[in-house]
């Protein structure tokens, strides 16, 4: 079963097809590090050329997408605004700093993710002694299955989820669905994700998901024993309950002081 498959048979009843692909082609071009040409790009989502270029002009003119010299395609201004609109909108990375540079005093590694399908994509991370500016977005998508953060989020979801997302496709780090099923239930048993990311040094990440529901999850990577786990999850926990709490109190004047502008012009 092809992803766009997989897509068909988890969406609500009447799933606007059309929106779909758009959206689709919008996440790939975002992702791509360089410009793209339209047969490229088709080959990339398993769509026909024809209606990704279709998508690809109106993008085009929404000022989403632009079209290079050599009439390939990368992100347009449009697609910055739609970025910046929406961490205002959510507030998420907002309220989350400060709870994640108390966490950094630890020495390790410290994350926070989103899942998109089958990959993470890191909204922060900070290495030890990287300036939080440094931080905000450095990472593009990374395999779910990889890394903690990633394996927490998928623990999140029931079995279903993760064999619609996987059916069909090879897992990073996983030789079969059975096997990631098995490691996923042992995440829910622990109520954390405590992954080994490399084995020369003993390094482990260590991730809990926040929000009900789930919307996000943060972890620390670093040298962390067994030893350690205790405060390390008292600290995430901590930081977790700190991010949830500014959620709670975000309130209504929070919200836009002005009226929302139109699509056309906002874009």
């Amino acid at each position: 079963m092809t992803r766009r498959a997989n897509l068909k048979a988890s969406a609500g009843a009447q799933p606007n097809q059309s929106l779909i692909d758009g959206i689709t082609v919008l996440q790939a071009l975002a992702t791509s590090t360089e410009p793209v040409g339209c047969r490229e790009l088709a080959r990339r989502v398993d769509l026909e050329t024809t209606r990704v270029n279709r998508l690809l002009k109106t993008l085009t003119y929404l000022g989403i997408a632009r079209q290079t010299s050599d009439r390939k395609y990368r992100p347009g201004s449009g697609m910055t605004v739609l970025a910046a609109q929406s961490l205002f909108a959510s507030g998420l990375l907002r309220r989350a700093l400060p709870a994640l540079e108390e966490l950094r005093r630890y020495g390790h590694t410290v994350a926070m993710g989103v899942l998109w399908r089958d990959n993470v994509s890191y909204l922060f991370h900070a290495p030890p002694n990287m300036p939080e500016t440094d931080a905000v977005g450095r990472i593009g998508l990374y395999p779910a299955t990889q890394g903690g953060i990633g394996m927490a989020l998928l623990a999140a979801q029931d079995d279903l989820e993760i064999e619609e997302t996987y059916d069909g496709h090879a897992i990073p780090g996983y030789a079969s669905l059975a096997d990631l099923l098995a490691a996923l239930n042992q995440v829910r048993a622990a109520g954390y994700a405590r992954l080994r990311v490399k084995q020369d040094f003993e390094q482990h990440t260590v991730a809990i998901t926040i929000g009900t529901p789930v919307h996000a999850a943060i972890g620390l990577s670093g040298w962390i024993p067994e030893a350690a786990m205790p405060e390390m999850l008292d600290a995430l926990r901590h930081a977790a309950r700190r991010i949830e709490e500014s959620s709670d109190a975000r309130g209504a004047d929070h919200g836009p002081v002005v009226p929302v502008l139109d699509y056309r012009t906002a874009v």
